[in-house]
């Protein structure tokens, strides 16, 4: 049970994001018969999933929604989008609290509002009719999971009795006597369905059970007739009307296999009553058939499980994980097949080390990006979510939204599309409050009453870029740098040195807001500094781009992955560094003398461009010797920030396996993570968003002192300057431990 409930959990998020998606197209295209039939399919499976694991309240809740689907009036098929994504939420809600064994969330508004439109004629207590109230009594004991079981039983031919054991009304432990009559039926047979379950509160008068048993009938109603605890015992054949005897053999198959099978509602029967004479209400009604008969027969729904493998986050980490230390083995025996070529150069083994060195390469390459690939998904499973978002948001801030995305189909990393997740809330939620205007406002302006709001993925080198963009009025460089002074996030003299795109970046520091009052939905900047954050733990960037009256765009850079990055590799003062190869966009060498200071930072006339520097090492004495000291300059662009970081000497380039440190192996924000080449030296990889973050305050603040030295030797550790003091041993072993 406890794998099917796992299985149950992870298909049922799936289903409910398809009932949002659904209700959401009904919403658009009112009456559309093939979206109502999509919806009545998913909460049609989502009842017999949940009642397959005994979630008797999802369970009941789906089928009472099941009634309102299937009405015909039309004053309901005009309420079922909205009910539809109230049902979602609590349906979520329900999953959440079965999942981490929560108390349940309340249902009871939702169940009356269903009511409501399935039963509009009440009587005057908003009960239905006294008949309709005698006939809900005589509702099946039996789950759609226990009558599935029957159902199995049945069609391989076993004998399956209903027995109805009436408890003495003297009888002093009810409970007790439940206990008793269990026993007592396990020892003549397998017990299919036992009512009232063992947990429940409800007074014990009768109970009801389907017993598979080849014993006799007087045999079965001996064993039951309990003296002090039964009253009376009856036994008959359990009666399986036509939908449910016999099962084909597909389908008991499919049922042997999961009780869930996925979406296959082909394999899920409807359900008749639990014995004869009973006109009960099951958990399915009598349109569970046709039902299911659309779900099997309709486009694009999955025929079964078959060819899909459902394998757990870990195991894949685990396997790209060996990936990355066969990547610095085989650094390794390319480091040992050099110094094995310079010490015997004319050796005929040489070539033959060599060419299977290359094959080596050639496969575990293809396996690197195998394992990657099983890694990646869909940047659509995180798009999906924010037609929902878009419309709520838009209705609590009085605004029509229209919603646009592109790229969905774009591949990421699974771990870094489930942290991208809060950002993009942020980022949508405050496009739509503050970003794009209200219908009058846009009406004035020239543009149309509806918002438009675009969301964008696309691979670009070995990065992908997701855009979050809007046609609102666009943001207002002068009064965002107004609103930093009056918070206190920067003084006079540091606005004026800021340029446009370092004043859009005031945006996404912490506390910054432009709302003039603090609501639910304040205005762009609440929680935006949770973008820069998540996006600096997922080495990534963010660009803003705006224009007046005509909108924002929020543009995000992220890897394709967070374990193996190809780098560029130098030395600052005999130091082994890395950066990732994508941050440089070019390399220039030059010597001490070409670069100049101007004001209060170093700069490199760089063909026809002033290029601001960053110099990782000590600033070398002045003098005739070191005016004609060779240097490299790595340029970065990234966004409107354009610098160059002055370095000793270049090492190559290489494929990287990143291990994170912890703080007592590295005390500076600079560097992100290490890793170990293949002679074993260690190579600490510097931070791009720190050192973006050093570069703007530098150039604000007017210290030069913080635009040179930052990964200097004498600069001490955790100083403003954020130098390095790091044992390499210890960063060897926090590493991986190569050595």
């Amino acid at each position: 049970m406890s794998e099917l409930r796992q299985l149950f959990f992870e298909t049922a998020a799936e289903l409910v994001q398809k009932l949002n998606d659904e209700a959401m197209q009904l919403e658009k295209s009112p009456g559309d018969a093939e979206t109502a039939r999509s919806l009545r399919r998913t909460v049609h499976t989502l009842k017999g999933d949940s009642a397959a694991c005994g979630f008797r309240e999802l369970s009941e809740l789906c089928h009472e929604f099941e009634d309102v689907l299937t009405l015909g009036n039309t004053a309901a098929a005009a309420a079922v989008p909205e009910i539809a994504l109230r049902a979602a939420d609590v349906f979520a809600a329900l999953l959440e609290a079965y999942q981490k064994g929560t108390k349940l969330p309340s249902i009871q508004s939702l169940r009356a509002d269903i009511a409501r439109l399935a039963h509009p004629a009440r009587d005057g207590a908003g009960k239905p009719p006294q008949k309709k109230r005698k006939a809900a009594a005589k509702t099946s004991r039996w789950s759609e999971y226990e009558q599935l079981a029957m159902t199995r039983a049945v069609a391989m031919g076993k004998r399956v009795h209903h027995v109805i054991v009436e408890i003495d009304p003297q009888c002093a432990m009810p409970i007790a006597g439940r206990q008793m009559i269990q026993l007592a039926l396990a020892e003549l047979g397998e017990v299919l369905a036992l009512y009232p379950a063992e947990d429940s509160l409800d007074p014990i008068k009768q109970i009801e059970a389907a017993l598979v048993s080849e014993k006799p009938v007087e045999k079965i109603r001996a064993m039951c007739n309990i003296p002090t605890i039964a009253l009376n015992a009856k036994v008959k054949a359990l009666r399986v009307p036509a939908p449910l005897a016999p099962l084909p053999q597909a389908s008991a198959a499919a049922f042997e296999g999961s009780a869930t099978a996925g979406t296959n509602e082909a394999a899920l029967p409807a359900p008749a009553a639990a014995a004869a004479g009973d006109t009960a209400r099951c958990p399915m009604n009598a349109n569970d058939a046709p039902a299911a008969a659309e779900a099997a027969a309709a486009p694009g729904v999955p025929s079964g499980p078959d060819n899909l493998l459902r394998v757990d986050a870990e195991k894949i980490d685990s396997v790209l994980n060996l990936v990355g230390e066969l990547i610095l083995a085989k650094s390794m025996l390319q480091q040992a097949l050099l110094e094995f070529g310079e010490r015997f150069p004319k050796d005929g083994l040489r070539g033959k080390f060599a060419d299977a060195m290359a094959f080596q390469a050639r496969v575990l390459n293809d396996l690197q990006h195998a394992v990657m690939k099983i890694r990646m998904v869909p940047v659509d499973q995180l798009f999906r979510r924010f037609p929902r978002i878009v419309r709520d948001v838009g209705l609590q801030c009085g605004k029509e939204v229209e919603l646009m995305i592109k790229g969905g189909q774009t591949d990421l990393d699974k771990s870094i599309l489930d942290a991208m997740a809060e950002p993009m809330t942020h980022l949508v939620r405050n496009a739509i409050g503050h970003g794009i205007e209200s219908g009058e406002e846009r009406v004035r302006a020239g543009k149309r009453a509806q918002g438009a709001l675009r969301l964008d993925a696309y691979h670009q080198g070995n990065q992908v870029v997701i855009e979050v963009s809007d046609d609102g009025r666009g943001i207002d460089g002068e009064k965002v740098r107004r609103r930093a002074l009056g918070q206190g996030l920067l003084n006079a003299d540091q606005a004026g040195r800021l340029t446009e795109a370092e004043t859009l970046d005031l945006i996404l520091r912490p506390g910054f807001s432009t709302a003039e009052e603090i609501t639910e939905i304040s205005g762009r900047g609440v929680g935006l500094d949770v973008v820069q954050n998540v996006l600096a733990r997922l080495k990534g960037t963010v660009q803003i781009e705006t224009a007046p009256t005509r909108g924002t765009t929020f543009r995000m850079r992220l890897p394709l992955t967070l374990a193996i990055i190809r780098a560029l590799l130098f030395r600052v003062e005999q130091r082994l560094y890395a950066l990732p190869l994508n941050a440089v966009s070019e390399i220039a060498r030059t010597v001490e003398e070409n670069i100049h200071q101007v004001e209060h930072y170093e700069v490199l006339q760089l063909r026809n461009d002033v290029l601001p520097l960053l110099r990782l090492g000590s600033k070398p004495a002045i003098g005739p010797e070191t005016a004609r000291r060779k240097v490299f300059v790595l340029v970065i662009t990234s966004g409107d920030h354009k610098f160059g970081l002055v370095v000793d000497a270049l090492e190559g380039e290489d494929e990287l396996v990143i291990k994170a440190l912890d703080d007592q192996s590295i005390t500076t924000d600079l560097v992100s993570g290490a890793s170990i080449l293949g002679d074993g030296r260690v190579v600490l990889i510097l931070n791009m968003i720190a050192l973006m973050d050093r570069f703007t305050r530098g150039r604000t603040n007017a210290t030069g002192a913080r635009m040179a030295g930052l990964l200097s030797s004498v600069v001490p550790a955790k100083t403003s300057g954020g130098g390095i003091q790091a044992n390499e041993t210890r960063a060897r072993g926090a590493a991986g431990g190569h050595s």
